[in-house]
């Protein structure tokens, strides 16, 4: 099988080497299966040569976007086709008539925010909806939350411009009986497509069949095998409006029938914005259950459960701990119902209504009502269900199995408390989440598929589920699709007649076999090709770093479950993950990087299994933003893990010469402190700064960062008088490198402004912090200046006395990797530091609260802010913080760029091979928006590296956030006494 061929008249790229196979093996799913290649097609060329290819060497092709899939839907043996990267574009806008012609790569929220100036939006809305694309969409027909007002996928999909098995374009759209006339006369595969579903509709017996098996129609989520009953209920076989129309049998086929390629969407009003949330705190599931039916009385927009199993997953994730301020004590359920009417008046009515007939009937116990800002944290709570799981410590996890089950929702009650009782007779328990309002709820139960007998409940509980589903006639796939995972249960479902007309239908699309297959129709069995093997043990590899939290890096790594956060796009805000953002590739996601550690760890025969170059190439654009960190559901932390890759890899294969000088800047630039200015004129001559950068392998476009003219810290010991104020209190300033050797005047400006307020600075002689060893993996230097630091501050920092920091990266590794870089004694010396150490921006937010410092001691001049986050404040802290801080500054806007990382990330955005990359990151938000501010705007930034990127880029000088304080004050206060600053003359 000629791959390089193949590969050569590729105008996209098609990828056969270990690294790409194995990061495409899983998706969100139990399964796992290394595909042959993986091919990320630019144009319909590109696909038809693929389905050319396929043809020629027998075999498969697996069309993938977001890569969530819970049913296996894309893990195979074939060649995996990511249209996610290139199939991105918008064709049409109709605002008239309410459509939108699309490629099937973009993502459903970025789709939705193009349509929003039109006052119209794509209206499915699932829990991935800020990285699930609209193939994808279609592949499993999703619905979401809103289904109860807006149905699924299929309801909205108009026409859909195709490549047939064959490699033929067809256009699959509404059809009246002339028309259908034509296509059964085409001398082509369509012509036999339509001839052949047609004679299985015409059929009578297959007719009565059908609706004597198939799921009642009545529940809303029927996503069982090809919808051939939806067929039967356009014109001409039956008396509805809706004309013929095969697009409703390609939602939900999963890509087994055809490559979609262009689709045409029905759009919707962008609804009323006067809704509210009531969230019913439940004692039990029942109870949940029993309030959704009373809700539904009151035709809500949405009625979502979330169970007690979930809301302690949120307590634990620092993305969500904020998201659950509305929960009070620990409710066995909790249901979300959401009201929308015309007025606010008549929401607030009806929600109330609501609540009285609950108390009335002694359903929950608890119901506040949520609206505006506030409606958006409970949502983000609910979507984050499938992630939250997934951070669950240990091999035992609520296991996707039986977890898109549907039946009439007024049935609901009694299934599931037959549900119940079939895990009680196994003794299992299980997680309760989602769609209460349509009759689906995602029911996880809790297995570890690692053993024998936990891959043997999987089967079981299918089969039993399964012939529950039937009893009620229900159907086995609400919207997460048949894949793998219940294909072999459709027969039960549908019966084995409607069964076989699946296979027909099948068949006649794809003769060969190629599309998707083993989905849907003729599956392997369940329980085959899962992600662990029976009995499966889990490595334990000693690590420099502390893992304990997860049982060690191994389920560090596992604690990915797929569920593709890290794939959101810059559209949707946030930092996770900056290199995807900018490139959409899977290699640079979060996700990538997790299950090939994983995969390597899991599977490697090395004496050290961090050796394996598969891993450092998958590696390579993790600019450790730390955004996973937070931004991640299942708290999967790519950034520790990359800092203990790199120390164990660089055991076998050595340091390069760049990452030593990297690591030993601050050193490099200590001993350059003693001639500043003859160093200053080095870096600032072109032709020794471009040796300097040839000679590392700095990218030649980048300016150097200068030294101060003096370090902050022979200030402080040499030129610092305080003031003899009435002392606040006292704080410790932590002297970072950066601030000390190169942004010494923000240091002096730090305590001059911290002197004026009236609190009594101390400064330790602590050595550096050890950033700079952490990012490139010397952890054992990194570990010796923790130790150090840890030793010098332990007695002097308590709750009166504050550790507090200039430069957020270096103060948060005492909250962070000083942690876990360190063991016993030390360990909880170094908690107990981290207690205690903030932030400035932290620092003056709580003194502001108690009212120590105030607005009216500073400058009420009007200006304009404009303030950009560093990414480990961002995940280890709050910008709220630095909002608050400036709003000291009360006649002044004060407003956040929604950038996520600016892409220089310490030393990354410095080296050569990294450079691009690290622009294309700061175009995606960063520089375009401090581009279209006015001159006079202030642009903030609280990190070093981001104020060289910013002015590198921008020519824009930006100002950490003391130093705008510092200006407001000197302006109240001018002129101001002990101003004894030496003015660095640096241009960043």
């Amino acid at each position: 099988m000629n791959l390089k061929a193949l590969q050569a008249s590729f105008e996209g790229e098609v990828y056969f080497d270990g690294a790409w196979r194995h990061i495409y093996a899983t998706d969100a799913s139990a399964y796992r299966e290394v595909p042959l290649a993986v091919a990320v097609p630019k144009t319909e060329n590109d696909l038809k040569r693929l389905i050319a290819f396929a043809d020629e060497h027998t075999t498969s092709l697996i069309p993938r976007s977001g890569g969530t899939s819970l049913a296996g839907q894309v893990v195979g043996g074939g060649i995996v086709v990511d249209i996610s990267r290139h199939f991105t574009n918008i064709v049409e806008i109709n605002p008239k008539e309410h459509w939108v012609k699309v490629q099937p790569g973009i993502v459903r929220d970025d789709l939705n925010k193009h349509l929003a100036p039109y006052n119209l939006f794509f209206a499915p809305e699932t829990a991935t909806a800020n990285r699930a694309t609209i193939g994808g969409m279609i592949g499993n027909n999703s619905c979401g939350s809103n289904s109860i007002v807006y149905g699924s996928t299929r309801e909205h999909l108009l026409e859909a411009t195709v490549l047939l098995s064959d490699g033929s374009s067809v256009i699959f759209s509404p059809q009246n009986e002339q028309m259908l006339s034509h296509k059964k006369k085409l001398n082509t595969l369509e012509g036999k497509i339509y001839n052949t579903v047609l004679d299985i509709l015409n059929n009578n017996e297959n007719k009565k069949e059908i609706e004597k098996e198939f799921p009642d129609p009545i529940i809303p989520r029927r996503n069982t095998g090809y919808a051939i009953d939806m067929l039967l209920r356009m014109k001409p076989f039956s008396p509805s409006e809706n004309n013929f129309n095969l697009c409703s049998l390609l939602a939900g086929s999963e890509g087994t029938l055809a490559i979609v390629t262009e689709v045409k969407l029905n759009l919707m009003p962008i609804p009323s914005p006067h809704k509210a949330l009531v969230c019913i705190h439940c004692k039990s599931i029942q109870e949940s259950l029993r309030a959704n039916l009373i809700a539904l009385k009151y035709k809500p927009t949405a009625s979502e459960l979330i169970d007690n199993y979930i809301l302690q997953c949120t307590k634990n994730n620092r993305e969500h701990q904020h998201n659950r301020f509305f929960i009070q004590g620990d409710p066995e359920g909790l249901l979300v119902v959401e009201i929308t009417q015309e007025s606010m008046t008549e929401t607030e009515k009806n929600c109330q209504a609501l609540i009285q007939e609950l108390q009335s009937l002694e359903i929950g116990h608890y119901y506040p009502i949520l609206q505006g800002n506030d409606m958006v944290k409970v949502w983000n709570l609910r979507k984050a269900g499938l992630g939250l799981l997934g951070n669950i410590v240990g091999d035992t996890k609520p296991v996707c199995v039986i977890e898109d089950t549907a039946v009439n929702v007024q049935e609901l009650p009694q299934y599931i408390q037959e549900f119940d009782q079939i895990l009680l007779r196994y003794g299992l328990k299980s997680v309760y989440y989602a769609h209460a309002g349509t009759g689906e709820l995602h029911l996880r139960p809790v297995l570890n598929l690692k053993t024998k007998e936990g891959q043997k409940m999987f089967r079981i509980i299918a089969q039993e589920i399964a012939s529950l589903v039937k009893k009620y006639k229900g159907s086995l796939s609400g919207e997460h699709g048949d894949g793998r995972l219940r294909g072999e249960f459709i027969p039960l479902i549908i019966g084995k007649k409607n069964y076989s007309l699946l296979e027909t239908i099948k068949d006649t699309f794809d003769p060969k076999n190629i599309l998707n297959p083993g989905k849907i129709v003729r599956t392997p069995r369940m329980d085959t090709s899962l992600r662990y093997t029976p009995e499966q043990i889990t490595k334990k590899i000693e690590t420099l770093l502390d893992f304990e939290s997860t049982l060690g890096i191994v389920r560090a790594t596992e604690q990915c479950n797929g569920a593709g956060d890290c794939r959101k796009t810059h559209l949707s805000g946030g930092t996770m993950c900056p290199s995807y953002m900018a490139t959409k590739n899977e290699k640079d996601t979060t996700r990538a990087r997790a299950n090939i550690l994983r995969e390597m760890l899991t599977h490697s025969h090395k004496q050290n299994p961090f050796d394996h170059k598969e891993i450092k190439e998958i590696m390579d654009l993790c600019l450790s933003c730390k955004g996973c960190k937070s931004e991640c559901s299942s708290n999967v932390d790519i950034a520790k893990m990359k800092a203990e890759f790199l120390y164990q890899y660089q055991k076998e294969n050595g340091i390069s010469l760049r990452n030593r000088i990297f690591a030993s800047f601050s050193t490099l630039y200590a001993f350059a402190s003693y001639i500043p200015s003859i160093a200053n004129l080095c870096i600032q001559n072109t032709i020794t700064s471009n040796i300097i950068k040839k000679t590392i392998g700095i990218a030649p476009k980048r300016t150097l960062p200068l030294l101060s003219p003096i370090t902050l810290r022979e200030w402080f010991e040499k030129k610092f008088i305080p003031s003899q104020k009435e002392i606040k209190g006292t704080v410790v300033l932590f002297c970072d490198e950066f601030t000390n050797l190169n942004d010494a005047e923000i240091g002096i400006k730090t305590i001059q402004l911290l002197d004026a307020l009236g609190y009594k600075i101390e400064m330790p002689k602590n050595v550096e912090s050890g950033r700079s060893h952490l990012s490139k993996g010397m952890l054992n230097k990194a570990k010796k200046l923790a130790e150090t630091n840890i030793h010098i501050l332990s007695e002097k920092i308590s709750e009166t006395k504050p550790l507090i920091g200039i430069e957020p990266s270096c103060i948060l590794s005492f909250r962070d990797e000083y942690i876990d870089i360190t063991k016993g004694t030390l360990k909880e010396k170094a908690k107990k530091i981290a207690q205690h150490t903030f932030l400035l921006d932290e620092f003056f937010a709580r003194e502001i609260e108690k009212n120590n410092i105030k607005s009216e001691q500073f400058s009420d001049e009007k200006k304009r802010i404009r303030i950009h986050g560093h990414c480990h404040q961002k995940a280890l802290s709050s910008l709220t913080h630095t909002k608050k801080m400036l709003s000291l500054l009360k006649h002044s806007e004060i407003l956040l760029i929604p950038s996520g990382c600016c892409g220089m990330a310490g030393s990354f955005g410095y080296e050569k091979e990294h450079y691009n990359i690290s622009q294309q990151i700061g175009e995606l938000v960063l520089f375009p928006t401090i581009r279209n501010e006015k001159t006079e705007t202030i642009i903030c930034a609280s990190g070093t590296s981001c104020r060289h990127q910013i002015y590198d880029a921008t020519n824009k000088k930006s100002l950490h956030p003391i130093e705008i304080l510092w200006d407001a004050l000197l302006s109240k206060n001018n002129p101001f006494p002990n101003d004894n600053i030496q003015h660095s003359k640096s241009k960043n």
